[in-house]
């Protein structure tokens, strides 16, 4: 009923908002140039997510996509595998997770509970850096976000695995106190930690991440979160050899985590 209530507020807002783009494939060298941080994190015998290089070691992307969806179990690092700017059979550069992080109060068991989506992050330290003049890590934002703002998204997903597809323009339906932000995004499965840019100082940074989409709605909305100083933080636990405590219930497992909101 929570979800249902959000919705129905949020529907004259989403009518309202400006018109936002439609996906475009990146799947050419030229059309994918600057873009090729963002990469396809493959998890061995569950699927893939998106991911983005925010330095030559760190990778960030949604907690989530560190589970089995089907038996909520963690997955080992050595099942996990970033592809940077894979497209069409090829990545610019391929790396092993050395270890990761994932906000303490993420809880696996607790699905795709609203309550979830603001812990719905992680971070990633690659086993060996990324260091090639053809892809450059992105920035995070200084700022956050605020309703009507207008972003872009850049993600894989079901039946456009191959390359990433960007999609321009799409807002901010409403950015909430308790740190989940609605977007009119478009994704699908596998654009589960999907950077989320506003541009600031002339470039594109990182202001979110794809944590789920919201079904049932007459025009696409997605979730994300507001940053804070959590990925500050991942990053540090990293540094320490990632120590942050789990959240109750995030070491029991759990059947039905996808992340895809179901009203």
């Amino acid at each position: 009923m929570r979800l249902i209530a959000l919705l129905l507020a949020l529907f004259p807002l989403a009518v309202s908002a400006q018109q936002d783009s439609r996906l475009q494939s990146l799947q050419t060298g030229d059309a994918g140039r600057g873009w090729e941080a963002v990469g396809r994190l493959n998890m061995q015998g569950v699927g893939f997510c998106t991911a983005t290089l925010i330095s030559e070691r760190l990778v960030l992307t949604a907690a989530h996509c560190l589970f089995d969806r089907r038996t909520g179990a963690r997955l080992s690092e050595d099942r996990l595998e970033f592809l940077a700017g894979w497209r069409t059979g090829r990545a610019e550069a391929i790396r092993g997770i050395r270890r990761a992080s994932i906000w303490p109060q993420f809880d696996v068991a607790a699905g795709a509970a609203l309550g979830n989506v603001p812990a719905d992050i992680a971070l990633l330290e690659l086993d060996r850096p990324v260091r090639t003049t053809a892809i450059f890590p992105f920035r995070l934002a200084d700022r956050g976000l605020e309703t009507g703002d207008s972003v872009a998204v850049i993600s894989y997903a079901r039946n456009r695995a191959e390359a990433p597809s960007i999609q321009e323009s799409c807002h901010v339906i409403e950015q909430r106190r308790d740190g989940i932000t609605v977007f009119s995004c478009d994704i699908d499965y596998g654009a589960s930690g999907s950077p989320v840019f506003i541009v600031e100082a002339g470039e594109p940074r990182i202001v979110s991440v794809i944590s789920a989409r919201v079904e049932s709605t007459e025009r696409p909305l997605s979730l994300g979160m507001a940053f804070g100083d959590r990925v500050r933080l991942l990053a540090e636990d990293l540094a320490r050899g990632g120590v942050l405590p789990a959240a109750p219930g995030a070491g029991e497992g759990a059947r039905g985590a996808a992340r895809f909101v179901r009203p």
